[in-house]
């Protein structure tokens, strides 16, 4: 009987090695397309093609939806928040082309995390405008969403409370940010490792994309949300730009 179930696994190890080799292919090509997918400048393209501007030229020079609005108009600003918001989204879900990961286990949650990094990535360095592209904070509101949409939920209450108190929207960003590990490790009390460590990584890739508002923060110049503000407040603002 041993004898025979040796001959069944050496006929069977080489169909195992092409099936584990398939599937390694099939992962790589997946998180291609979750690169592809973050890649779509969406502030680029609709800046260039219906106002004829590029926003990486302009304002903040960053191509988010914050220098979209403030360029391009707050419906605009706005769909480019939610688009972009929804690529991350839809990166992570494309975790369901595959067949064989188990939701909610280790190594299902491992493959959604490479794809939502694979997809802000892509938005930091889009291959469609060359390579330069946002800070991808949106894109990783819709990635986390996917993933952990209650933690997420508690990051966008504390981005809006601090983005209403300062009018700050790189403030309120790096702040939901930091929040985030602090709710993955000692609110929600996370158990699963990769989680843990993309949450910390979270707070340092947003200290990294937010160097040149942090600098403006320091000298006070960075750009306040005007509608936020009083009329009085908003052309005190304006005025002080002018000048």
């Amino acid at each position: 009987m041993r004898f025979v179930s040796l001959i069944i696994i050496n006929n069977f190890t080489p169909f195992v090695k092409i099936c584990s080799l398939v599937s390694v292919i099939y992962n790589i090509a997946i998180l291609l397309l979750a690169y592809l997918l973050g890649s779509i400048p969406t502030s680029v393209w609709i800046g260039k093609y219906f106002f004829n501007l590029d926003i990486r030229e302009h304002g903040s020079k960053n191509a988010g939806s914050t220098n979209a609005m403030r360029l391009l108009g707050w419906k605009t600003g706005l769909l480019v928040l939610l688009f972009d918001i929804f690529k991350g989204w839809l990166a992570v879900n494309l975790i369901r082309l595959t067949d064989y990961y188990i939701p909610e286990t280790g190594d299902y949650i491992n493959f959604q995390l490479l794809l939502g990094i694979a997809a802000i990535i892509g938005h930091i360095f889009p291959v469609y405008v060359g390579f330069r592209g946002g800070k991808g904070v949106a894109t990783m509101l819709g990635f986390v969403l996917a993933i952990d949409p209650a933690t997420t939920a508690i990051c966008i209450g504390v981005f809006v409370v601090v983005l209403i108190i300062t009018k700050y929207v790189s403030l309120s960003s790096m702040i939901a940010g930091f929040s985030f590990p602090i709710l993955v490790i000692f609110v929600f009390k996370t158990t699963t490792p990769s989680l843990i460590i993309f949450s910390l990584i979270v707070s340092v890739l947003l200290l990294f994309t937010h160097q040149r508002n942090i600098e403006r923060l320091l000298r006070n110049e960075e750009n306040k949300v005007l509608f936020l503000m009083r009329k009085k407040r908003r052309e005190a603002e304006r005025l002080k730009k002018i000048a």
